[in-house]
């Protein structure tokens, strides 16, 4: 690397001006796949807009797992809004230059809405477990104020842990690879091409998954023991009207961490550029789908959407009077 495209911070650290994302170069076909991304961000943002807009407008909806949710879909859009676009941009119109500092960005909102998506579905089951577990306290213990504040925190929690990721990449020095192995500013890749002392960033490395991914689904295996131990104690037919209410969650939890779980079980056995397919889709796939699944799913939310319905042809038969 030569000092004209090399920025020295002292004389133990260097950073360069920019980093080459190379994940999707040199795939085959991949304008079909940006194609596909862009189909996936439209949906994204028209849907996830579309449950925050009903929440927003529909008092019936302001509840606090309608907090939750409503939280959800803003974690969704930020964090597709963070990473598509400029993955289109990188890749398909050859834009693969990244400079230090837009890098360390886009690291910190990527991982940092991953983060909170993943936070969100915790959150989502302990409410569904108070709710099934301790159904005459539920008003009392879940509130929209208690609801509130716990995702202050999280999103507290989530911002401090990526922002100390990105501090310790800033202390790393860059004087040999500048390439990027992967889709976006990644934090395994980028700390491993680094030539001086990294073991901060490898303890960074080995817990942000722990923090994204084991804990909060461990959390989320508990609060299902618990919330079948509950439906063992009632009766069958109110433990299908239960059960019923914790389908959308369900189903978003295995939306959200199974393609993970593929994605670090496969990711040492797989060719490198279906791995990082994988992961991609594994990362902008959940954000589309949890609009769609909760609009069919909640039976609050076909309600609503029923009568926003009724007050919209209401509406027009007015004005054609």
């Amino acid at each position: 690397m030569s000092p004209l495209n090399s920025t020295f911070i002292n004389e133990d650290i260097v950073h360069p001006d920019y980093f080459f994302i190379s994940g999707l170069a040199g795939i085959p076909y991949t304008n079909y796949y940006y194609m596909f991304l862009g189909f996936v961000y439209a949906v994204t943002v028209l849907g996830n807009g579309f449950i925050m807009f009903m929440i927003y407008t529909d008092h019936c909806l302001h509840s606090p797992k309608y907090i939750v949710v409503f939280n959800l879909a803003l974690s969704d859009l930020c964090g597709s809004t963070a990473l598509i676009p400029q993955l289109i941009d990188t890749f398909l119109f050859k834009s693969h230059l990244i400079s230090f500092e837009a890098c360390l960005t886009n690291m910190f909102f990527v991982l940092g809405f991953l983060h909170m998506q993943s936070f969100t579905l915790t959150l989502l089951s302990y409410d569904r477990c108070v709710a099934i577990c301790f159904p005459l306290r539920y008003n009392e213990i879940v509130t929209n104020k208690s609801m509130l504040v716990i995702t202050a925190i999280l999103w507290v929690i989530g911002a401090v842990a990526i922002l100390v990721a990105v501090m310790f990449i800033n202390t790393l020095s860059f004087c040999k690879a500048t390439v990027i192995n992967s889709y976006f500013c990644d934090h395994g890749p980028l700390h491993r091409m680094a030539c001086n002392d990294n073991t901060p960033s490898t303890v960074i490395r080995w817990s942000h998954p722990v923090l994204i991914f084991w804990f909060p689904s461990l959390l989320i295996v508990f609060t299902y023991i618990c919330i079948a131990r509950a439906l063992l104690k009632i009766a069958a037919s109110e433990r299908v009207k239960a059960m019923q209410t914790c389908t959308s969650h369900l189903i978003l939890v295995c939306v959200f961490y199974l393609p993970l779980c593929f994605a670090f079980a496969l990711g040492t056995i797989i060719h490198q550029n279906a791995r990082i397919i994988n992961m991609s889709l594994s990362t902008v796939m959940p954000p589309m789908l949890n609009p769609i699944i909760y609009s069919l799913k909640t039976e609050e939310f076909t309600e609503s959407i029923k009568r926003l319905y009724r007050r919209t042809m209401i509406h027009i038969t007015e004005r054609k009077k």
